[in-house]
């Protein structure tokens, strides 16, 4: 189903399934109310994403499930010059009250959001199975601005990657295939920044469940183009990872408890202006804390009552002296 340059859209109801690709295409709607829907597409019909939400303005997503075969809730605005060039942005979009089983992604934002995405606010939803709970996704050449994120109140288990991730090297991957390839790479080397520079800044994620993941949080941004205020609070976290994170500025962690199987709890690399606060973890590694890379910078570990973190730290050669404090 596409619709396409309209005003006043509203599916309530129906059951949409078994698409050869995007199951649903609202584009560049303004007023749009999606509620009381069912998504279904096989979990092995690549590209068979749910909705797809692309340029609209005012939009409701609410009290509906997905099970398919690719990202499930999609925020789009188009794709490298063409998304650039028509500069039209998928805003004010409330997503609200869902439910999804299969899928790359519960909730992504990206990686066609050359047009930009702001004002959207997600909320009491619930993520079972799903490859990657939260997942936010572009790569260079994209360009535009994803910014004034609010998401809360979201429930996840059994998800067999990350459960939120922030990908700026996308490679038009599921994060499951990549992961069996040997994951990411890392790329320490900046290019200059242009109109092809994504950016992903302003992001609030609060009051969150994670019960079983392989990985709790992945945030890597750009050696040119870092995350920027990404604020992470009343976390609640089993996996057998916990937190990566590369290349972002702006990081607060606050009021997590996290069960993580593998020693190391943080591996932080080229981080600036971050901070833990109330942050408590199982492992009693030296190494729970791993920071690495030249480019760290007023990193903040406040220990709690339970945790000292001075002593679950380790500081790679790189780390300049004083950019880590306790």
């Amino acid at each position: 189903m596409s619709i396409q340059n309209s005003k006043r859209v509203m599916f309530d109801g129906p059951v949409f399934q078994n698409s050869p690709a995007w199951n649903l295409h609202p584009f560049m709607v303004e007023d749009l109310i999606v509620r009381n829907i069912t998504v279904r597409n096989p979990w092995f019909s690549q590209n068979g994403d749910g909705l797809d939400v692309e340029s609209c303005k005012n939009a409701i997503i609410e009290n509906s499930s997905f099970d398919v075969g690719d990202d499930a809730i999609c925020i789009k605005s188009g794709k490298d010059k063409d998304g650039r060039d028509r500069a039209v942005a998928c805003e004010n979009i409330i997503v609200k009250n869902n439910i999804v089983y299969h899928g790359h992604g519960g909730v992504t934002v990206g990686s066609e959001m050359s047009g930009g995405v702001k004002n959207l606010h997600v909320s009491n939803c619930t993520f079972m199975g799903t490859d990657v709970g939260l997942r936010f996704k572009s790569t260079r050449g994209r360009g535009g601005i994803v910014e004034n994120i609010y998401i809360s109140d979201i429930f996840m288990t059994d998800i067999p990657s990350q459960a939120i991730s922030f990908d700026l090297y996308y490679g038009g991957k599921s994060i499951a295939e990549t992961l069996a390839e040997g994951g990411n790479t890392l790329t320490t080397k900046a290019v200059p920044v242009n109109e092809e520079t994504p950016q992903f800044k302003n992001i609030s994620i609060k009051n969150i469940t994670i019960r079983g993941a392989q990985q709790a949080v992945f945030l890597q941004g750009l050696p040119e183009m870092n995350l920027q205020n990404i604020e992470i609070s009343n976390l609640i976290a089993k996996a057998e990872k916990g937190f990566t994170i590369i290349d972002a500025n702006g990081i607060k962690i606050n009021n997590a408890t996290l069960d993580i199987e593998n020693s190391t709890v943080f591996e932080i690399y080229n981080t600036q202006n971050m901070s833990l606060k109330n942050v408590e973890f199982n492992s009693a590694s030296t190494k729970a804390i791993s920071i690495n890379g030249e480019a760290c910078q007023n990193i903040e570990l406040v220990s709690s009552q339970k945790i000292d973190l001075s002593k679950r730290t380790t500081l790679g050669e790189k780390v300049s002296k004083g950019a880590v404090k306790f």
